[in-house]
C-alpha cells in the first residue's frame, strides 16, 4: 500500500465503521480528496478503482485491521492529515455518537495521534460544523 492509498484507506475505514459506506459517505470523502495531490488529477474511473479496491480489503480484514495498515505507511504529517479529514468526514453528517467518538479514539491510537491534539481537532470539526441557526457558538 502506497500512502495516497493509505491516507484514503484511514478515511473509508473511518466513513464506513458501521459497515456501511452511504451516499453521504461517499460524497464527503470524494469531496475531501477531490482537490488533494494526487486524488485531484485522478479520474472518476481511478477513483472507483481505488475505492472498490479499498472497500474490498474492508470487507475482509475489517476497518480496525485496514487502519492498522495504513497507519504504518504514513508518516506523522500524513497521519495527522488523515486523521483529521476522517474526522470532519464523520462529524459532517451531525453531532458524533458514542460509537463515532470510540472510532476516532481508535484511528487516534492506531496514527499516535497525541490525546490533546485528537481533542484539539475535534473542537475545530465542533465549531467547522456548528449550527449557523439558533444558539450561537460563539458568545
Amino acid at each position: 500500500m502506497d500512502s495516497p492509498t493509505a491516507f484514503v484507506a484511514v478515511a473509508l475505514a473511518a466513513v464506513s465503521w458501521d459497515g456501511v459506506l452511504t451516499k453521504a459517505g461517499t460524497r464527503a470523502l470524494r469531496h475531501a480528496l477531490d482537490y488533494r495531490e494526487p486524488f485531484r488529477h485522478m479520474s472518476d474511473a481511478e477513483m472507483i478503482q481505488l475505492f472498490d479496491r479499498l472497500l474490498a480489503q474492508l470487507r475482509l480484514e475489517g476497518s480496525r485491521q485496514l487502519m492498522e495498515h495504513a497507519s504504518a505507511v504514513l508518516d506523522p504529517r500524513q497521519r495527522l492529515t488523515a486523521f483529521t479529514v476522517a474526522a470532519e468526514i464523520m462529524r459532517s453528517d451531525g453531532e458524533l455518537v458514542a460509537e463515532e467518538q470510540r472510532i476516532l479514539e481508535d484511528l487516534a491510537s492506531h496514527l499516535t495521534i497525541p490525546a490533546a491534539q485528537h481533542d484539539q481537532i475535534l473542537q475545530v470539526m465542533d465549531l467547522l460544523h456548528a449550527s449557523l441557526v439558533g444558539n450561537p457558538v460563539l458568545a
